[in-house]
Order: structure tokens, then sequence, then C-alpha cells
């Protein structure tokens, strides 16, 4: 299914919090990830992962192409130039034709040029300042500000470290700082590509996370995060942030059945990688 990023006029998501909170969590996860991947042998390379009929190498090659794009998206948008190279991105088919393009490559390959990718994003972070994380780039809802545009990278490296670690038995990490800006930033992805595809819709969901702080995403023409209460007639989901940010990813199934006119607060995601099923996707 094609996205329809949102570009020009105000940023569809929001999100309340310090502007340079991502600075230190993409960094640690990103390079995190890359020390595991280090130790892994041949066969935990050639293993399957969770996302759907990818081995951990498929997850790697696919993250190589991610993080490339981030970077490329953050440095157009510091040129004054935010990119839109999305407008025709699908996030099931297109990372699927990258992932079989580079499937001959080896793992040593592949983890040498994920380390160049990573790094680099590492850098590019690590050099904003204030005016650049407020500055615009291009995420899969749009432009938003570079702030946000690292939390999507970042919930999106922190679900696949998942992807790969837990069928090989291996125990992820869980920063809370990480899982609480992945949570905060997937509750309102699924709303923000629901309204940039078009759709018109007002609702509110509750995120009552029972091991952390509980937050409100309130939407109408966007989608806003906040701390606090959220009015009697949201829509709540709750339950412990590693359970929330699995069943938001698309990686457990939702364990409640919203009203009809308030299940697109939860479905979006699930709804554009065309699945139902608890089964993982590249995202």
């Amino acid at each position: 299914m094609q996205i329809s990023p949102r570009y020009g006029g105000a940023p569809i998501i929001t999100l309340d919090g310090a502007v340079d909170d991502q600075r230190d969590t993409l960094i640690r996860q990103r390079r995190r990830l890359l020390a595991t991947l280090a130790e892994l042998d041949d066969a935990q390379w050639g293993s399957p992962s969770r996302c759907d009929g990818w081995t951990t190498l498929d997850v790697v090659n696919h993250l190589i192409t991610t993080d490339g794009f981030w970077v490329s998206s953050i440095e157009a948008g510091l040129a004054g130039t935010p990119s839109t190279v999305l407008a025709t991105f699908d996030p099931k088919a297109t990372p699927a034709l990258l992932a079989d393009a580079m499937r001959s490559q080896t793992p040593a390959t592949s983890l040498a040029q994920l380390v160049d990718a990573s790094e680099a994003l590492c850098r590019v972070v690590a050099s904003l300042d204030d005016h650049g994380w407020q500055t615009i780039a291009e995420a899969p809802p749009g432009h938003l500000p570079i702030r946000l545009v690292v939390h999507h990278a970042l919930w999106d490296g922190w679900v696949h470290e998942r992807d790969v670690l837990l069928p090989l038995q291996l125990v992820p990490d869980e920063e809370p700082d990480e899982m609480r800006a992945s949570l905060r930033y997937a509750a309102a992805l699924g709303p923000g590509l629901v309204l940039a595809a078009g759709a018109a819709g007002e609702g509110c969901l509750a995120i009552d996370v029972t091991d952390g702080s509980p937050f409100v995403v309130e939407v109408d023409d966007t989608v806003h995060v906040r701390d606090g209460e959220a009015p009697d007639d949201a829509l709540v989901l709750r339950g412990s942030a590693v359970e929330l940010l699995e069943i938001i990813s698309v990686r457990a199934p939702l364990p409640i059945d919203p009203p009809p006119h308030q299940r697109w607060l939860v479905s979006g995601l699930s709804d554009v990688f065309e699945s139902g099923a608890p089964a993982g996707r590249p995202t």
C-alpha cells in the first residue's frame, strides 16, 4: 500500500518534549546493535527474523538503506531543500525489493556497510544544534522537524533490533528512554499516516503504560502527543511499554476490539502493511 506523505503546511505530527531529546537514544541504540551484530556467526546471519521471509542478513540490508535515507533526508533538510522521495514509496513492497537486490552479499560486507551508514547517521545527529533539530526534513508521514525524523529512525531501529535478536534467543536491551520515545512516536504514526492519506477524523487515544508514564494522542487535522489525562471518551490501550510497542508495531495482536469509529486510531500501521496478523513486517 503506497503511503501519501504530507508535504508543506504544518507538520502532521507533533510531540511534546525537549528539542534535542533523541540525540543520545538514537546513537546508543545504533551502536549497541552494531556491537551485537559483530558477534553473530554465519548460522545466525542466515536465521529467520521476525519479518516474514527475511533472515537476519535481510534485516541488516534493509537497515543499510534506511539509515542511508535518514542521513540524506536530514542533510537535505539542513541544506534548505527537504526531499520528497517517499511520495511513491510502498512500505511493504519497496523494502522487499531492495532487500532482494542485496541478498547475495556476505554478512561481512553487509555489516561493514551498516557500520558506515549507521555511523554516518550518528555523526549527523550528534552535530545538530537546536535550530537543526527543528529544521524540516522528510519521513514517511511527510515533512517533519528533524527531531521527529530521528524519532522515526529510533523506533524503526529499535523494532528491527528485536526482529533479529528474539528469534536467536538473544535478550534485547530495553532502555526506558528508548522505549518511551519509540512508543510515543509509533502511537502517533498510525493516525498520522491515516490523515496523510486524506482520511478526515478526530479522536483521542490514551496510552496507559503500566511500567511508565501514560500519555495521550490527540487527533484532529494533525496528531499531537502529550502527557496528562485523557478525556473520558478516549480509546484506551493498556500494557507495559514493550507490550504496547509490540502491538502498535504490528508484532503482536491488538488486545482490544475498538468500536468501528475508533479503530483507525490503532490500526493505521497494520492497514499500511495490509496485515491483520501478528507477524512482523518491515518498517
